[in-house]
Order: structure tokens, then sequence, then C-alpha cells
């Protein structure tokens, strides 16, 4: 009877260890420990990560620690584009950024997952570099008056959380 439940729960937990790892990999995840996620779905959401010397706070969808590395995750959905938006490498760089930041360890990637396939970025000091260079440019840009449109897009007009106030709407 004893040697019958104890392989019965051996059973359980290789099923359950089967189901952990198929739901990770449907997320876009790398094999490892999640440490961190944004998801309502397991729990309390975490602390953002912050940077006060940028003024900069992001909240990775999952922080993955693989090989004693930290790598962030970015979920998104939507149609798969053939290669990322760079507004999503930049947001991955800036998550990468706050890891190095607020953990201690410079992640050498971070990924974006699309809902029919995962990019991997890469971390470099250029990336890096670009990032910093463009949160200047935005610090600049916030004590201007007036900013021109950067587009000529009227769907992006619509879904702007300024669209309300800006007088140079494209409607």
């Amino acid at each position: 009877m004893l040697l019958a439940l104890a392989l019965l729960l051996f059973v359980l937990f290789i099923i359950l260890l089967w189901q952990s790892g198929r739901a990770q990999k449907s997320a876009g995840l790398p094999g490892g420990r999640i440490i961190y996620t944004d998801t309502r779905a397991w729990g309390e959401v975490p602390k953002p990560l912050y940077d006060s010397s940028l003024g900069l706070t992001g909240k990775p969808d999952y922080i993955v620690e693989q090989h004693g590395q930290l790598i962030p995750v970015e979920v998104k959905t939507g149609k798969t584009p053939p290669s990322p938006y760079d507004s999503h490498i930049y947001q991955v760089a800036a998550y990468c950024l706050l890891v190095e930041k607020a953990l201690g360890k410079r992640p050498p990637y971070g990924i974006i997952h699309y809902p029919d396939r995962d990019f991997a970025v890469d971390y470099t000091h250029d990336l890096e570099n670009s990032l910093l260079d463009t949160l200047a440019e935005m610090r600049r840009d916030e004590r201007k008056k007036e900013i021109p449109r950067s587009h000529e897009n009227p769907a992006r007009c619509a879904r702007c959380g300024f669209a309300e106030l800006c007088e140079k709407k494209l409607s």
C-alpha cells in the first residue's frame, strides 16, 4: 500500500512538472526559475523596478533566473511582426538596465514574446548607450513648451493618452 502511494505521488509529481514546463514555454519564458512576475494571476504584483538617477521605472512581465543570469521577458499580444518594433526593443533594454541597477546583475539579453515568435534582444553597450541617449532626449523634450508630432498615423493619435489635450492630433 505504501509503495503504491509513493508511486502515485511520483507520477503526480511528473505530471505537474510536465504541465509547468508547458505553461512556461507557452508564456515565452526560457528555462529557469521565475523570480519576478507582473501578472496578477500569480498573486500580488511586486514593486516596480526603479532607478532614481534616471527617473526610470518599469515592471517587466517576467524576470527569469537561468544559470545565474537574469533575463527580463516582455509578453506582447496582437499580430507578430517580422522583426521586433523599435519601441519594444527599447522597452526590453530599459528593463535590462533596471534589472542591472536594482538587482545588481547585468542581463546578457532580454526576450520579447509575441504570440507566434520570440525575439532575443542582446543587451549590448551600444544598445544601452542608445537607450540612455533616448532617455536624455525625452527629458529635454519634457521641458519644451511645444513638441512636434512624430508621425502621420491617425490610429496612433487616437490611442494616445494625450489626444484630448493635443492641438496637432490627426482626426
